[in-house]
């Protein structure tokens, strides 16, 4: 039996021929991340074990992101552990203010991560490097804290869903669109454990940003991983990039799927996840008022991201009731921003733009929502009191309607402004 593309990666790093779906495994990593709220935790139980150094500093990513620019106390005590924790152990890959960005957004513009690599994260959305071809995942900080000990986790191999994407998606849909879809196709649990692999000639349509942001979404279907297969789009992405030599695998021709999901790309339409579940997908909405709109985070900050707010918000105003908050999800895509215009755009547009942060997207800072208010955000989840208050709602949305929303005061497809 063959093996698909997530087990040919998992199968190399384990140094075995094969492996099949169930089988417990061990692998050498490439690389493991933690951030400024998981990596404490796992630094506490590597000084619980007394261990004295790390495998390999190389190997290790702390990205400060999610509470940096410190908000408060115990953020800045937060980021103080990861920074003397970085310092003892020569970790080169530590990302501060001034620095950083967006973990996930990050580190494949870094180079850190490519094609054929493996990957872990103690944060869900790691997942997201899968849009390079490499097999990445979230773990929890203890095996967080064993990857950084020894270089190596222990995986249960996957076993998976093929989704063939086909055609090209028309104006005013991106990738956001095509992983929402899909979610409220399969819903939230459709895919729980095993790899969603997309393939098909769609893929050809969907850029490096869209791809990523599919990935970055398919936690929210409960995968342990998603994941694209190596083409001109991702070799170019990483071309002068990726610090090491690719590795590309391909899924074998009898690879067994679980099932196999067949998406007309043509025939999407821009898409919204309702509160509270990001499977609850609707294309058709009434008069729904909104207090805030957030565009940016690790699923929708990129540079064509922002240039698709632009796009809308150029020579038009937000509605007055609304706080439009724009964030570059790296300090790269930001200067990109300010480079092309657009940071000019948002704030002429009344939006405001932020440093790179995580912040509002899990009701951190920067955007937090009161009591019954609504936004429309182009974050990954919308689960009750994620962004805030209890009783506020949160409408997941690509930056095409989430700029719309802005413009209008209610949530509303770019068509609504032509």
């Amino acid at each position: 039996m063959g093996m698909t593309l997530s087990q040919k990666i998992l199968a190399a790093h384990a140094g075995l021929k094969e492996v099949k779906a169930g089988q417990l495994i061990n692998a050498k990593l490439d690389l493991v991340l933690a951030n400024d709220i998981t990596g404490p935790v796992a630094i506490k139980e590597f000084k619980k074990t007394g261990q004295n150094s790390v495998a390999d500093g190389k190997k290790i990513a702390l990205v400060m992101d999610h509470f940096a620019p410190n908000k408060d106390i115990k953020s800045a005590q937060q980021c103080k552990t990861c920074r003397e924790f970085a310092n003892e152990q020569n970790i080169e890959n530590f990302f501060d203010v001034g620095k950083m960005g967006i973990e996930h957004a990050l580190l494949p513009e870094q180079g850190l991560v490519g094609a054929g690599d493996l990957v872990i994260g103690a944060d869900s959305h790691t997942c997201t490097y899968g849009a390079l071809g490499a097999f990445s995942t979230g773990v929890g900080s203890t095996d967080m804290c064993a990857g950084m000990m020894s270089g190596e986790c222990w995986f249960k191999v996957p076993s998976a869903i093929k989704f063939v994407l086909h055609g090209k998606p028309p104006k005013y849909v991106c990738g956001k669109d095509v992983i929402l879809h899909i979610i409220g196709l399969i819903g939230v649990d459709g895919a729980l454990y095993k790899s969603m692999e997309f393939t098909g000639d769609g893929i050809k349509h969907l850029s490096i940003d869209d791809r990523f942001t599919i990935c970055n979404m398919a936690i929210e279907a409960g995968a342990k991983n998603g994941i694209f297969p190596v083409d001109e789009v991702t070799l170019e992405y990483m071309k002068d990039r990726f610090k090491r030599e690719p590795k590309i695998y391909t899924a074998d021709e009898g690879a067994e799927y679980e099932k196999v999901i067949d998406i007309d790309l043509s025939a999407l339409e821009p898409t919204v996840a309702f509160p509270h579940l990001p499977e609850n997908t609707k294309t058709k909405w009434g008069e729904i008022k909104i207090d805030q709109v957030v565009i940016g985070s690790c699923t929708n900050g990129h540079i064509s991201d922002l240039r698709i707010a632009a796009e809308i918000l150029n020579g038009r105003k937000v509605a007055k009731h609304v706080r439009a908050i724009i964030i570059p999800a790296t300090n790269e895509i930001y200067l990109q921003a300010i480079r092309e215009g657009l940071v000019e755009i948002f704030i002429k547009a009344g939006a405001i733009v932020s440093t790179p942060t995580c912040g509002p997207c899990l009701g951190g800072y920067m955007g937090i929502l009161a009591e019954n208010e609504r936004a429309v955000s182009t974050t990954n989840r919308n689960f009750v009191g994620r962004m805030g208050h209890t009783t506020s709602e949160v409408y997941l949305a690509s930056p095409y309607v989430a700029a719309a929303s802005a413009v209008t005061g209610k949530l509303s497809s770019p068509k609504e402004l032509i």
